[in-house]
């Protein structure tokens, strides 16, 4: 997929330099960034689940939550 991006300067530099010093396309080097962010979001949400889920649950947190959430401009 083709697609374009605005990045500021120095990062498409610092980016630039890296693919050449690897010997990687630009594209390979962008996908491969992605992807890892990717597998690191999931892995962070995933353990962050487990960690919640072994928690007890307080019926005032969960109320006073539900309130600051319901209030809460998104």
């Amino acid at each position: 997929m083709k697609t374009a991006v605005s990045i500021p300067d120095d990062v498409f530099n610092e980016a630039e330099a890296l693919a050449r010093r690897t010997n990687v396309s630009r594209s390979e080097l962008y996908a491969s960034a992605l992807r890892a962010l990717l597998v690191a979001d999931a892995n962070i949400t995933e353990t962050l689940n487990e960690i919640y889920r072994g928690l007890p649950s307080d019926p005032g947190v969960t109320r006073a939550s539900r309130r600051v959430f319901e209030s809460s401009e998104w």
